[in-house]
Order: C-alpha cells, then structure tokens, then sequence
C-alpha cells in the first residue's frame, strides 16, 4: 500500500462501474477481426444510482495544475450509511440480523481512441499496449515519479564494476508472480537472452540489448549483466522481465499472441480478459510487492474514433480518456463534472519520408517514391511545411511549432533546437529553388519530374482513417507541396494496415507518425538504426523512417558508451540534429498532453511526473496504481443498512446474459506508438 502522505495518481484509464449489486463479468465473446461498430449507448441514469459524495474538494476543471489529494473516506472501508435511528424496543425474534456494509468492486474504465497491437510485450509497440504492460510486469527499474530518475523495482539494488562493463543487479526479495511462483534472476536473463538471440523477440526492445554481450542469473536474486562496451542507458531498460515457466516453451514468439486468461504477471494489474478491437479487462494484483492498487479492476474500453470516445465521456460511458485530440479537448468545456487537463506533452508528431526503404541486410524494399532517397527533395518539402499554421489550425493552438527534432522540449536536457542558418523555416520560394538546382523541373501544369524527364512527383500522404484531425493536416500540406511542384494524394489506412506498411513492407512515400518518448530518449533514437528495418522475412522491425546512416549510427554508440551526463547530451543533440538536416522524419509540432476525467468518478489523482505532467501515457505505472474513485452509498435492498458502491462508470446490463455490453471500437492509431 502507499505510505502516508503519498499523492495519488493516474495513468490514464477510465473502466466500467458496477452499479448494480454485484458486479457482471464482461461477456468474453471470440474476438472478431473486425467487428462492426457499436452504435452509442442510451445511458440514462440509473434509478439505483446514488448522488456524489460532497466532501471532495476539486481543482478549476481547466487548471493544469496537479489535482491534490481529495477529502474522502479510505476507499477499503464501507461509509456510514447514516445516522442510527432510535427504534423502539422488539422481541429478539422479531429482528432480523444485522448485514455488514457492502463495499462494491471499485472499477475504473479508461477510454482509448487505440487498441492492442498485441499482448506480446515482445511484440507491441503501440502506447495503449506498452502502457497496459507495464501495468502487468515489473521492470528491474521504473522512474520515479517525482524525478522521473531510475528507482528499485524488481531490482532493489544494484552495482557496477569499475570497468562499467559488468552490471550486478540483485532481484527484490518476496516479489511473486500472480500465480504465486518466486519472480527470480533467472526470469530476468531468460527474458532478456531471448530477445538477443531470437529475431522475432527483438520487435518491441531489440536495441536496448545489442550491446550485451552476456547475461546469467548465478543465484535466483543476482543477475549479472556483462556488455561489450559501456552502456549508459542500463538502469532504463525499457523491457519487461516476464515469467520464464510460462515463456519458455513457447515455441514461436512471433507467432504468439498470448492471450492466455488470467495472465501471469508481477505488476499491479493482471489482465483477465480481452475482446480484440473492443477492450481489456484487468485486475489488481493482490500478491504485488508494494501492495493491491487503490481499486479492484481496471477495464480499457477501445473507442472507434476521438468523438465517440468524448461523446463516452460526456454521458459517463467512461471515467477518463487521454490523448485528446484538440477539437474534442475543447468541446469538453463548460460541464462542470469533468475537469479538462493540459499540460506539456512527452510526444513529437511527424512526418516519415521512405528514403529508400530496404530490409536489414540491405535488400531493397516497398514501393517509396524515388525522388524521396534524395535528401534534396526531402529538404525542401521541409521548406514547404507551415508549422505555425498547423499548429493554429490543425491542433487548435494546442501544441508546439517543432523547431527541432524528435525529442519534446518537456525533456529540457536533451531538447535540441535548430538555430540559425541551420533552422528549415517555411519559405517556398526556397524549397523552388532547391528543387530546381537539384533537376527537378515542373511540367505545363505545375508538377515536376525527375531529374532527366522521368518520373512525376506524384505522391502518396498515408493517415488514418476516420482521423479528422489528421485529415485536415492533409488538406494543408497537398496545397503546400503543390505550391512547389509535388502532387500529394491523401491514402486513408485502418491503423492495422498503417504500421505494417510504414514499419514493414514500407509501401508508403510520405505518411504521418509520432513516438511518445522516455525520459531516456534512446528508444526513440534508436528507431532510426540500421537494425530496426526488418529482417527480409518480416521479422523484427519496429523502425520509424528506414533511415540506415554511419554517421548516426556512429554517434548512437558513441552515446551508449558516454558515462559523463553532458558528454552524453551532446552526442544526443548531434543525433537529432543529423536527423533534422537528413529528413528522414520532419518533425512538425509537439501536442500538448490533452486529457479529460469525471470528478464525480474520479476522488484523486497524480499525474507523472507530479508536478503537471502526464495522467495516461506517462512513464511507469504510478498513477493507475494510486488512482482512487469517488465513493458512492449503495441503495439499501431487503433490509440491509447500505454499503459503498465506488461508481466509476456507466454500464449496460444485458438482461440474462451477465454481459456489459461496452464493445466501443477502437480507432487504433500507430501515431501512438512508444
């Protein structure tokens, strides 16, 4: 449990609510494919639905300052139903015994506009399933969430050699996994060895062990790591150590999609159940080590696309829904139950150019325009790019004009900003220029060929469907880029067939992207390796542009191999900055982190880091594990005195079936990738 004094806080979730008096599974219907939408639910409010509780005290709806903690009973005790009243005396006989309060299962159902990519977390790469995963495992270590520096999780202490190449780490005592079996250093090399030799497991994390050269588990509580060179990155290690007796014989990786229920897991959730497209339903973990979570289950619910998850909102289908897009985030305002939160963001939205895609061994790869491998054409259509006006009108001035590369200015020391001669600034009239030198002459009507008269620059701009924020980017760059000489054709793509044609088969010229970054940023960096493009039979990936560079591969290692911190942030700035000048990817805004909850489900909350950062989408687990619901007096039935019903959401019972008919599609978004 949280010591005392500990703020509260929340990833970003919002689940469904027992209103009744005992709470109905979800129905566990075979996951479809593709199943067609659900139509939006008629919530009225349920008769049994009992008023707010009225000692909470809530920020300003629209104040991005942490909300404090709220004035409120324990959540793991029942509230007084009231006041006795003085009945007049009866014969025992003739007095029915007395029923302990109820307390109702405290479920919380967070809104998504994404779905699972995959409950493999050596596969997933999607924030909605790297979140949820790090809701189910533990790391060896989290950040802190005031810090956002390294802290003990299943490693509670570890040490380096004076060489830095061998890293001790000694696995926590008492730390079990869900089915009650001892969470060991063995699990923690077993997981870590088979992403270095299997090409299928290095999909999601394969970087972040490239430069291991050997990891054993002499004893069940020490892991020793051994690595080729100096890695700074080794207390952030962006992999989830997961269950060796339950891995170990799976016979394909690539191919497993584990959705085995209940799963086993080390963290403070474990899923137990998953509909494909629909939703996730988790519970607390009660053997985890620091103790259960504030509430019992967490319910992920997958929307269709950003309107119908705030319509869910509004009507109190959901209790909370992060990654807001601008035009939803605004129509939230004025109701006084749901408090609306803007902070700065962890995110960089930008543009992919296939510069030549090819698999890595070289092998060429996909359908990109051949104009784009020529850092020339992919300069100028940085030129050609107004970000002040997309930010305006595209996020609605919520966001921030990229003056710089992948990394977000909420991560001061790494954020790198071109100046100078070197910034691309929005000047047409330069990118013609460009284009001209370079043999790029326009035709009669306006659109040029390549150089020698061959092919047009006719393009294709990949979004997502039912996106209409992404839409409406769309509109803005086919002007521009027309203004230059380059035709621009929108190609709208479900988000399943996006990330496998701008990860995978690279069938794709320019398409729209984003990475939610760590406060170590090599993740991100590091899907712009070489060893990021997919081996030729399809396995492994997770790359971001197919760029393949010596010179950025070379300052990636250099990085890995730098103890001194602003040694190391240099390097990092020298990365973006070849990123920037190259253009793989052309970074257009940073999104602020847009958010929105019921305060009349939801009693405390803090966000990560504490002070105004991030609800859902953050860095560890924090603030779903500390989230708390507003407590709710149960209606009295057949005599007893009431208990406690945490609502947390609105659900429909169907009649018979002991189902929650909650199916809201998702709109799963690969720009919401980690």
């Amino acid at each position: 449990m949280l010591r005392t004094g500990t703020r509260l806080a929340v990833l970003g979730l919002g689940l469904s609510t027992a209103l009744s008096a005992t709470a109905l599974p979800l129905a566990h219907a075979s996951p479809p494919d593709r199943a067609a939408p659900v139509k939006a639910l008629a919530h009225a409010s349920p008769p049994d639905r009992a008023a707010p509780a009225e000692a909470v005290a809530y920020a300003s709806p629209d104040r991005a300052a942490p909300v404090k903690a709220l004035a409120h009973a324990s959540p793991d005790r029942a509230a007084p139903a009231g006041k006795a009243l003085a009945l007049p005396a009866a014969p025992a006989r003739n007095v029915p015994a007395a029923r302990a309060p109820r307390t109702e299962k405290r479920i919380v159902r967070l809104g998504a506009t994404q779905s699972m990519d995959s409950m493999n977390p050596f596969l997933a790469v999607r924030l909605i399933s790297t979140s949820i995963h790090r809701w189910t495992y533990g790391y060896l270590t989290v950040p802190d969430p005031k810090t956002l520096k390294p802290s003990p999780d299943l490693a509670e202490s570890w040490k380096t050699s004076p060489d830095k190449l061998t890293w001790t780490f000694t696995i926590r005592s008492g730390a079990t996994w869900s089915d009650g079996r001892p969470v060991t250093a063995g699990d923690a090399a077993w997981t870590l060895n088979k992403i270095m030799t299997d090409d299928a497991a290095k999909t999601a994390n394969g970087p972040a062990v490239e430069n291991f050269d050997a990891v054993t588990a002499p004893d069940d509580r020490t892991l020793v790591i051994r690595t080729k060179k100096p890695q700074a990155s080794m207390l952030e290690l962006p992999v989830p150590i997961m269950p060796r007796h339950v891995w170990e014989g799976v016979p394909d990786i690539g191919a497993f999609e584990n959705e085995t229920y209940p799963a086993v897991g080390s963290g403070p959730y474990i899923p137990v159940e998953h509909s494909k497209n629909n939703y996730v339903k988790l519970r607390a973990n009660p053997s985890y080590w620091r103790g259960a979570p504030g509430i019992d289950e967490l319910h992920v619910v997958f929307y269709e696309n950003p309107e119908a998850a705030s319509a869910g909102l509004k009507k109190g289908d959901v209790d909370w829904i992060g990654r807001l897009a601008p035009p939803q985030f605004g129509a939230l305002a004025g109701d006084p139950n749901l408090v609306r939160w803007n902070t700065q963001g962890r995110r960089a939205s930008y543009l992919q150019l296939n510069p030549g895609a090819e698999t890595a061994d070289g092998e060429p790869i996909g359908d990109g325009h051949p104009a784009l491998k020529d850092a020339r054409v992919r300069r100028a259509i940085h030129h050609a790019i107004d970000k002040k006006t997309l930010v305006a009108q595209v996020q609605n001035g919520l966001a921030v004009p990229a003056d710089g590369s992948i990394i977000p200015p909420m991560y001061r020391e790494f954020f790198w900003r071109a100046e100078g001669d070197e910034a691309v600034t929005f000047d047409p009239a330069e990118a013609g220029r460009i284009l001209d030198e370079a043999g790029y002459a326009k035709g009669a009507d306006g659109i040029r060929t390549m150089p020698g008269g061959g092919r047009r620059l006719e393009m294709r701009f990949s979004v997502h469907t039912e996106d209409p924020v992404e839409d409406k980017l769309a509109q803005f760059l086919t002007g521009w880029l027309r203004d230059i000489g380059i035709q621009l054709t929108t190609r709208r793509l479900d988000a399943n067939k996006f990330t496998e044609e701008t990860g995978g088969t690279a069938l794709y010229d320019i398409a729209i992207s984003g990475w939610s970054v760590n406060p170590d940023p090599e993740e991100v960096l590091a899907t712009h390796l070489c060893s990021r493009r997919p081996t030729a039979s399809g396995e492994g990936g997770g790359t971001e542009s197919f760029f393949c560079d010596d010179e950025f591969e070379r300052l990636y290692q250099a990085q890995l191999a730098e103890l001194d911190r602003p040694a190391r942030v240099g390097l990092i700035k020298r990365m973006q900055e070849r990123l920037y000048t190259e253009a793989p990817v052309i970074a257009l805004y940073y999104p602020n982190n847009l958010e929105g909850y019921r305060k009349d489900r939801i009693a405390s909350i803090t966000p990560i880091p504490e002070d105004k950062g991030i609800l859902y989408g953050g860095s560890g687990y924090w603030p779903v594990y500390s989230l708390r619901a507003v407590e709710r007096a149960a209606p009295a039935d057949d005599g007893s005195t009431g208990g406690v019903v945490l609502a947390v959401g609105a659900v429909v019972v169907l009649a018979g079936a002991g189902a929650l008919l909650l199916t809201r599609r998702r709109r799963a978004t690969a720009d919401e990738r980690e």
